[in-house]
C-alpha cells in the first residue's frame, strides 16, 4: 500500500514538473514574441522621443534632459544657443542648469551658464520650456552669496539663490528646483562608505521644505527635488512633507551609468518606485563623463587635450580609473558584438531602466550633441535580451568600478 502511494506521488510530481516546464517554456516564448514584435514595430516606426510624467507633478518631460554645465566654459554663447535650439527642435523640452555652473566652478565664471540660457529663453515661449535648476548644498564657495561664511540650505540661502537664478535666467519662475547636494554630510561623488566622523549639524528637513514652500506660494518655484541624495535623505524629505503638510519632492538627480549602478539599484530604486514614494530619476553622467564612449582609452588621440577630464585634472577621475577603463573596454566589446556603438549601448541601458524618468545628456560641441541624441533614439528599444545579459555578465565581474 505504502509503495503504491509513493508511486502515485512520484507520478504526480513528475507530471507537475513536466507541466510546469511546459508552461514556463510557453511563457518564455510568449515573452520573447512580444519583445520581438515590439522591436519590429519600433523598427518600422520613425524613432522619436517619448515623454513621461515626473513623479507626482504635472510635468510631462522628454526622456532626454539637456545638460548645460559646459556652457560658458567649454562652449561659447553662440555654441550654447545653437545646442539649445537644436535640442528643442528635436523634441527635448527640459533643460538642467545650476547656480554653480559652468564646471569647473570659479568666481569669475559662476552664473555664466544661466546668463547664456536666459538670453536664449527671451525668444522662446516660456511655457514650452521646462526649466530645472539647482541650489548649492553645504559649501565653502562663499562667492555664491553676497555675505556668507559658509553656504547652507537654509531659508536665507535658498531665497537669495532663487532670486539670483531668476534674474540670470530672465524668467519669473522655475519649473523644477533641486537641492544640488545635501546640507548634511553624505558620501559624495564616488565615495563608497559613510564616514561617521564627518557628521555635522545640518538644517532640519522640515526647515528646508518650509523655505521652499514660501517660494512655491510666491509662484517662483513650481516643483522641488533633490540631487546627489541618499535613501535616508529622500525618506526624511518625504516624511517631513507628509507630517507637516509641506511640498513633496518629485525628482532625484543622481549619477547613473554602466559604471555607477549599485547606489541607486540597491535601495533608492525601491524608495523611488511609483507605488512607494513616486520620485523620478533624472540620471546624470550616463556616459560617465564621456569615458564610456571609449575616447579616453587612446591617450594619443589628436583632440585628447580638449576632453573634459584632461582639461580639468582631478575632475571626475574616478570614471577613468584603471578598473573603470577595464570595464569600459568590456562594454565596448559588447556593443561591437551586437552591432551597436558604445554610446548607443550606454545611453540605451540608462534609458530602459524602469526608474529612469529622463537621461541628462550634456555636450560641449554640436557634433557630440547630435551623436548622443541620435544614439539615444536609434538604440533598439528596449535593448535586446542578449545585450542585457552580456551587460549583466560584465556588471557581475566589475560592479561599480568608478566607486573609490
Amino acid at each position: 500500500m505504502q509503495q503504491m502511494v509513493l508511486s502515485t506521488f512520484n507520478a504526480i510530481s513528475s507530471s507537475y514538473r513536466n507541466t510546469s516546464s511546459v508552461l514556463a517554456a510557453h511563457q518564455s516564448r510568449r515573452w520573447h514574441r512580444r519583445r520581438i514584435c515590439s522591436q519590429v514595430r519600433s523598427a518600422q516606426e520613425p524613432a522619436t522621443l517619448q515623454y513621461r510624467k515626473l513623479g507626482d507633478s504635472d510635468l510631462l518631460i522628454s526622456e532626454i534632459t539637456l545638460g548645460t554645465m559646459t556652457f560658458g566654459e567649454q562652449s561659447t554663447e553662440k555654441e550654447s544657443h545653437d545646442m539649445l535650439s537644436y535640442s528643442f527642435d528635436q523634441g527635448i523640452n527640459i533643460l538642467d542648469t545650476a547656480e554653480i555652473y559652468p564646471i569647473q566652478p570659479r568666481k569669475e565664471t559662476q552664473g555664466r551658464t544661466d546668463l547664456y540660457i536666459g538670453r536664449w529663453m527671451k525668444s522662446k515661449p516660456r511655457d514650452k520650456v521646462i526649466l530645472a535648476t539647482k541650489i548649492s548644498g553645504y559649501s565653502d564657495r562663499t562667492f555664491l552669496r553676497d555675505n556668507a561664511e559658509v553656504v547652507r540650505v537654509d531659508a536665507a540661502n535658498i531665497k537669495e539663490s532663487v532670486e539670483k537664478s531668476l534674474s540670470r535666467l530672465s524668467t519669473d519662475y522655475i519649473d523644477l528646483l533641486h537641492i544640488h547636494w545635501p546640507d548634511r554630510y553624505v558620501a559624495l561623488y564616488g565615495e563608497f562608505s559613510y564616514n561617521s566622523t564627518k557628521w555635522r549639524p545640518s538644517v532640519p528637513f522640515e526647515g528646508q521644505l518650509k523655505a521652499l514652500q514660501e517660494l512655491i506660494d510666491e509662484g517662483k518655484v513650481r516643483y522641488i527635488g533633490v540631487s546627489n541624495e541618499t535613501s535616508y535623505g529622500v525618506m526624511q524629505f518625504v516624511q517631513a512633507a507628509k507630517l507637516h503638510g509641506l511640498p513633496k519632492i518629485v525628482s532625484i538627480e543622481n549619477g547613473y551609468s554602466l559604471l555607477v549602478r549599485c547606489s541607486f539599484e540597491g535601495d533608492l530604486a525601491e524608495v523611488c518606485h511609483p507605488k512607494n514614494c513616486n520620485i523620478g530619476l533624472l540620471a546624470y553622467s550616463p556616459l560617465a563623463s564621456g569615458v564610456l564612449t571609449g575616447k579616453y582609452l587612446d591617450a594619443s588621440a589628436g583632440d585628447a587635450k580638449s576632453f573634459r577630464l584632461n582639461l580639468f585634472p582631478g575632475y571626475m577621475q574616478r570614471y577613468n580609473s584603471l578598473l573603470a577603463q577595464e570595464a569600459t573596454k568590456e562594454y565596448i566589446k559588447v556593443a561591437k558584438k551586437h552591432g551597436l556603438t558604445p554610446v548607443q549601448l550606454a545611453l540605451g541601458f540608462v534609458r530602459d531602466r524602469p526608474f529612469t524618468a529622463s537621461t541628462i545628456i550634456g555636450s560641449s560641441t554640436m557634433d557630440q550633441l547630435k551623436e548622443n541624441i541620435d544614439a539615444f533614439i536609434s538604440a533598439p528599444r528596449p535593448l535586446p535580451l542578449q545585450v542585457v545579459d552580456d551587460i549583466e555578465t560584465i556588471f557581475k565581474r566589475y560592479r561599480d568600478p568608478a566607486v573609490l
